[in-house]
């Protein structure tokens, strides 16, 4: 009885209670997939065009992204969409134009702005309002567009670049991509509330247009500029140069815009920059790292990988990250230890203790790798404190590398863990995809004193294994100190700063009151002391340095909010800060109302729906099972066992022996209105047939599409297998035997497993 009991309790934590999915997930927080209105009077795509301009000049990028709604239908509406920026975006105005009329936006507390909006809603006069849901996802929401109406609404923003490596980076995301949550609606809270956006069906362009024109004025001449992501055309001249969207990327608002430029002898634009303000002066310092050193003898080190399989990486996201990790993996010393770490709705592991680096561990670990498919959530957490948990090796130094698009709402929850962990190890991230959640693998990386990473093709990844190599040879600088002689600065922006790894500048802002003096940093390296100082003059300040004041600002909001300690109450300084400096943040939000008022009659909201990531497939999305999304299963290799992370069902400690040798429903994709609780119901009638035939061709794994007409299938395709081979007729006998609900009609997409 008790091995009966364990067996049960096993598997109760990796199988879907799909019974009760579509129920469930009405209840959570989650991404849904469009579904066109048969009302025709109601226009579902009111966003027209979306275009960026970015002024570049020096090291500051001024950004005017505008917004075009306008509603082709019969009805009022209110338009509401998700949108992402650089998380060190320093958003500073917003206006609104109907018309000749413009409206400047004001900044006010995030509840007040509400307010104004709601009762402009409610007055029928067109307002629109802006919110920070996330430090890199902002929800726009314009009320009473009548049917014709044209209304543009502009978002002004700074960034400041920061090279590395010689090399300048400009991104402009366009899209956010679907964010996994287990957060209840009735929990939410108001910044969660967008995390149930609709979604269009992968290899669906966006329905709106998309436009970016950058110009850059650099004050050294130019050597190189480039755009990965987007075909461009680009004129330049010597400090100077202007690229344009080429025509044929019109559609392309489904993964970041990533500008790059290099300067001629490899320079870069380091020094000091003061803004005298009329009430307050700030200054940016900009420091010139050390040069890289080639470290000797680099003692050996313990690696632990925690790699994303959950949905949202399915296919092209997952391959990349294979190639990643395969990469570093291979390039491990023998004398280093390391292990892997897989999750999605559930984790798993490669090893119970760390493995040595043999070429025979590293052929079996990537075997292993290359077997993982992409299905399921994405519960980064418990994967984090399960590696957190691993057995060590003694004696080495920990390194925790997370490859994931980071599609998750926990951000903060995976900071603070980090965080509290940091004895433990040293945390690097690598966001994987077309369009990552930055914030996530910037912050993890920050909060665990590591680097982070942007893979967005598999080009990039030899080079992003070759640059983490380098990171973890040695910091370049430590120890960092600075001190001021007859300068009188104040309030510096960080109030420390960290060791640095990577060839990129030391930032550091700060407000001062008399332009004199001088500025000295002090640091470690591997071959002895490092000093650097800089003279404070007037003749450096420029009244034209004004977007120092939001960068220093948004430089103590990021320390405080975006990646300050959960519960902090840090809410009225944040408030202040954002109120006194007209910024937007998780507390101050931009809110622009028309002084007209129009009988609009109802008004009908409407949720732009938002085309998936290049790349992203719809197993990144649940819609009332429509996508499954399932806990991972153990890999049962030859000489190595992923352990599964379960309940711990066998209280006496006795030792279960698992069921092996069964079919599960890993995944799949179904018509509308049906659950996987039907499926396999379904299936289970045939279970015993497609064991006996998955253990006579030694298949492990096969998706298959069934057609169904009248709940009776009609045609079966194997879309992938895994395994020696497989006899379709003998295949399609036993699945054709399989009896639906007679309303059920259109394809089944099952992902079977054997094992």
């Amino acid at each position: 009885m008790k091995k009966l009991a364990c067996i049960i309790g096993f598997l109760m934590c990796i199988l879907p209670l799909t019974t009760s999915y579509g129920a469930e997930k009405a209840k959570v927080l989650s991404p849904y997939f469009f579904v066109q209105s048969e009302d025709p009077s109601v226009d579902p795509f009111p966003l027209l065009e979306t275009k960026a301009k970015v002024d570049i000049a020096g090291v500051i990028a001024e950004i005017e992204l505008t917004q075009v709604y306008k509603n082709e239908g019969k009805r009022t509406i209110e338009a509401i969409y998700c949108f992402p920026l650089g998380t060190k975006s320093a958003i500073h105005a917003m206006r609104m134009r109907i018309g000749d009329r413009i409206i400047e936006a004001k900044i006010e507390e995030r509840l007040t702005a509400k307010r104004i909006y709601d009762q402009a809603k409610q007055e029928g006069k067109v307002a629109s309002l802006l919110e920070q849901e996330r430090p890199n996802v902002f929800q726009m929401k314009v009320a009473n567009i009548m049917p014709g109406d044209r209304i543009e609404v502009k978002v002004s923003y700074t960034e400041l670049l920061v090279p590395e490596k010689g090399i300048y980076e400009f991104v402009f995301p366009t899209v956010v991509g679907p964010r996994y949550s287990n957060k209840q609606e009735g929990d939410a809270k108001d910044n969660d509330t967008w995390l149930k956006t609709p979604y269009l069906h992968e290899g669906e362009e966006p329905p709106y247009a998309c436009d970016i024109t950058a110009n850059l004025r650099t004050g050294i001449p130019l050597s190189n500029v480039w755009v990965s992501s987007h075909k461009v055309a680009v004129q330049k001249e010597g400090d100077r140069a202007t690229i344009k969207l080429a025509p044929e990327e019109k559609k392309g608002g489904n993964k970041d815009f990533i500008l790059r430029y290099t300067l001629q002898g490899e320079q870069i634009q380091s020094g000091l920059l003061l803004y005298p303000g009329a009430e307050e002066n700030f200054f940016l310092l900009m420091l010139q790292p050390p040069k890289k050193v080639t470290v000797g003898a680099v003692p050996p080190r313990e690696y632990v990988f925690i790699v994303d399989v959950s949905g949202s990486m399915h296919g092209f996201p997952l391959e990349v990250s294979k190639s990643l990790i395969t990469e570093i993996i291979q390039n491990l010393r023998k004398k280093d230890y390391f292990n892997i770490l897989f999750f999605a709705s559930g984790s798993q592991v490669l090893s119970p203790h760390p493995l040595q680096a043999t070429k025979e561990n590293v052929r079996k670990a990537i075997a292993m790798l290359e077997g993982q498919q992409g299905s399921g959530g994405t519960e980064i957490l418990p994967a984090l404190k399960r590696a957190l948990a691993l057995e060590k090796k003694e004696g080495l130094s920990r390194i925790i590398v997370t490859a994931t698009d980071g599609y998750v709402a926990v951000e903060k929850e995976a900071f603070e863990l980090i965080r509290e962990n940091l004895n433990k190890a040293n945390f690097f991230a690598f966001g994987i995809g077309s369009s990552v959640n930055r914030y996530l693998i910037e912050g993890m990386a920050r909060a665990g004193k590591g680097e982070p990473f942007v893979v967005t093709n598999q080009g990039e990844a030899t080079e992003a294994t070759k640059r983490f190599a380098k990171f973890i040879d040695a910091p370049l600088l430590t120890d960092i100190e600075i001190s001021f002689q007859g300068f009188d600065a104040y309030d510096i922006e960080p109030p420390a700063l960290p060791d640095l790894f990577a060839q990129r500048p030391l930032i550091l802002f700060g407000k001062y009151r008399d332009a004199s003096g001088k500025i000295r940093i002090r640091g470690k390296t591997v071959w002895g002391g490092y000093k650097k100082t800089f003279a404070v003059h007037t003749q450096l300040e420029d009244e034209g340095n004004t977007a120092l004041q939001y960068l220093w600002a948004r430089e103590k909001i990021a320390r405080l909010d975006d990646y300050g300690k959960i519960g902090a109450d840090v809410k009225e300084e944040v408030t202040k800060l954002g109120l006194r400096y007209h910024l937007m943040t998780q507390y101050t939000s931009f809110v622009a109302v028309d002084t007209i008022v129009r009988d609009t009659g109802e008004v009908v909201t409407v949720k732009q729906p938002l085309p998936l990531p290049e790349g992203v497939t719809d197993y990144a999305v649940g819609d009332k099972g429509r996508t499954l999304q399932t806990a991972p299963m153990a890999y049962l290799g030859k000489g190595l066992v992923m352990h599964e992370a379960t309940a711990d069902c066998c209280a006496s400690g006795e030792k279960s022996e698992l069921p092996l040798h069964q079919i599960y429903i890993m995944g799949g994709k179904l018509p509308a209105g049906m659950t996987m609780g039907e499926v396999e119901q379904a299936l289970s009638t045939v279970k015993g047939d497609l064991e006996q035939l998955f253990q006579q061709w030694s298949l492990t794994k096969a998706i298959v599409l069934l057609t169904v007409e009248q709940g009776k299938v009609t045609a079966v395709q194997v879309k992938s297998y895994q395994g020696k081979g497989y006899k379709k007729e003998a295949l399609e006998k036993v699945l054709q035997k399989i009896a639906f609900a007679s309303s059920v009609k259109g394809t089944i997409e099952v992902e079977l497993q054997y094992m």
